[in-house]
């Protein structure tokens, strides 16, 4: 088969379903409408609408690479029910839907490498899995609608504290009509050894989508959080616009990986925070292929003395996409570390790194290390860094590398002397420019990155 079949066949397919319901246009009647459907508690419904005012208060950032002038907000459809409730047996799972994560992977992901697993279908959760063992250690997977009514106080206390609504104009978008998820406790002392999965999947035109993930590892507890989302190819835009909130205890820790592969009409604009405790250590490794325009920038607030950061991520830009990759440290307290590598690669599009790091007055011997790289492949193709550093204390340090360049004549010539192509070599060099965070990466999140790589390549 050839790699482009490849990527047809796992990806660009449409799902012939007729959502129960659909709701299009941001009107204060279809947020109340979701609220409603929902069967949320008051304070929710209260929390959107005051949100919903936000939204409308906040001018749209005009601050990046891409120009998001010309979103229409009221021409998504902002709810798509694809049925009454999630299934916890994967043979109740509709006809139709199955087939879409079937074609995915996910029924077989789960059975072999996962812990448990939440796949989402435009709005809803449709299928939630977690094993045995973990649910009798105390271990909690579940959707975030599931969650809000099991467990409402500790929803109440996470929902929307570590990105606030007014954090700005898309995390009150978000906060207004957010639908599904994924909610993660991890008790005290307890160790997940394989990893948990949520898969998001857009099967519509344009379609909003906005899943809500809170993620909190207690004192002592460790968990790998794995997430995927897709589309199928369409011609008029839809918008992606998640929050993911992770609350690091004390002497936790949480690794969130991140692969990301929708189609190029989506607009893929997310907000990512961390806040970290002491001796807490938060990972985050993430490739962004595909979408329009993508920009993220998973943040990292370093609270207690001796938490750690890591951010790891890899941003491709293709013909006619703007993507803009990054992180947010803010250090808060003594002994914090942080480290930021970021690898951009523009091929036909606009790549950009854009990060800040700030080291606050009292954070003594804390140290960030940023590390931004970009690749340029082809005509019309280009790449920006904008690193912003803040330093308010003395006694620490920061180091910076920045680096753009092409792929020079004598590599592609070596490589091209043992029998490959020149599209064959240019895909080899991409690779290798990239393997210093592809190796963080699980395996089979490598390998279908490596193979979105080699056909972004092969278009040239």
């Amino acid at each position: 088969m050839k790699l482009e079949e490849i990527k047809e066949s796992n990806y660009n397919f449409k799902t012939k379903s007729t959502p129960l319901v659909e709701l299009k246009g941001l009107t204060k009647k279809n947020i109340e409408s979701i609220s409603r459907i929902k069967k949320e508690p008051g304070w929710m419904r209260e929390l959107r609408l005051k949100a919903f005012e936000v939204f409308k208060s906040k001018s749209m950032p005009d601050w990046g690479i891409a120009d998001l002038s010309d979103l229409n907000f009221d021409k998504f459809n902002y709810y798509l029910k694809p049925e009454d409730q999630p299934s916890v047996k994967w043979n109740d799972v509709p006809k139709e839907i199955k087939k879409t994560f079937e074609k995915l992977g996910i029924p077989q992901a789960e059975r072999s490498v996962l812990g448990g697993v939440i796949s989402q279908y435009e709005s809803e959760s449709i299928y939630n899995n977690l094993r045995k063992e973990l649910l009798k250690k105390g271990v909690i997977f579940t959707d975030m609608d599931t969650a809000l009514k099991e467990y409402p106080e500790i929803i109440k206390s996470h929902f929307m504290k570590c990105v606030p609504i007014n954090d700005s104009k898309f995390s009150a978008l978000h906060a207004s009509v957010w639908s599904g998820g994924a909610f993660v406790y991890i008790p005290e002392n307890v160790t997940v050894e394989l990893p948990l999965q949520s898969y998001f999947r857009m099967n519509t035109e344009r379609e909003g989508q906005f899943e809500h993930t809170i993620i909190i590892a207690d004192k002592g507890s460790k968990v790998h959080y794995l997430e995927g989302c897709s589309a199928p190819k369409y011609t008029l835009a839809s918008l992606h616009s998640a929050v993911v909130e992770i609350y690091v205890k004390e002497n936790a820790s949480v690794r969130y990986t991140t692969v990301q592969n929708w189609s190029k009409n989506v607009y893929n604009l997310n907000t990512k925070r961390a806040i970290v405790e002491k001796n807490g250590f938060v990972e985050w490794v993430g490739g962004s292929i595909g979408s329009k325009v993508s920009m993220l920038y998973p943040s990292s607030v370093l609270v207690g003395e001796n938490a750690k950061a890591s951010h790891l991520a890899i941003t491709l830009a293709s013909k006619n996409t703007l993507k803009e990759g990054g992180a947010k440290v803010i250090h808060n307290a003594k002994n914090t570390s942080s480290k930021i590598v970021s690898k951009s690669i523009s091929i036909g599009g606009e790549a950009a790194y854009r990060g800040l790091v700030r080291i606050n007055k009292g954070a003594k011997n804390s140290f960030s290390s940023v590390k931004c790289d970009g690749l340029v492949i082809g005509k019309n193709s280009k790449a920006d860094t904008f690193p912003h550093i803040e330093v308010f204390e003395k006694d620490s340090s920061i180091s910076h590398e920045a680096k753009i360049g092409r792929i020079s004549d004598e590599e592609l010539f070596y490589l091209q002397t043992r029998g490959l192509s020149v599209k064959e070599a240019t895909s080899l060099a991409v690779l290798g420019f990239m393997d210093e965070v592809m190796k963080e990466i699980p395996l089979e999140y490598a390998l279908e990155l490596n193979k979105l790589v080699e056909l972004e390549v092969q278009g040239l």
